[in-house]
């Protein structure tokens, strides 16, 4: 299955949650992006049907080991970009968002180059 930017941020989203909470639930995950219980219910199964997450019976929703592959390519581009960003002179707010909209179509290449270029590991 082929993910989307959406499909990527929840993903990266329950990443971050899973960090600092050992039980997410769909409702942790609406209020943290914002997003009603319906949409995060619809991406949920999606994402399950695409073999990214799985809910358990107490509405636990955790990454499968290809969901947490995705999840962490997607939030180490957040953070180098966001780094990046930020050392070439872009105030953090603006470079975090900017990070955010960049990680979903930067290249692999690109972001080795920015990466190597730069020395972020």
């Amino acid at each position: 299955m082929n993910l989307q930017e959406s499909g990527e941020m929840y993903l990266e989203t329950i990443l971050i949650l899973t960090q600092e909470k050992s039980f997410v639930r769909a409702i942790d995950i609406g209020e943290y992006m914002g997003f009603s219980k319906p949409s995060v219910s619809r991406a949920l199964g999606l994402l399950k049907s695409g073999g990214f997450v799985t809910v358990g019976d107490g509405g636990g929703v955790s990454l499968t080991e290809t969901g947490k592959e995705v999840a962490e390519k997607i939030y180490e581009r957040h953070q180098v970009l966001t780094r990046f960003l930020s050392d070439i002179g872009v105030d953090p707010e603006v470079a975090a968002e900017d990070a955010c909209r960049m990680e979903h179509v930067i290249s692999d290449k690109s972001f080795g180059a920015i990466k190597a270029h730069f020395h972020y590991e």
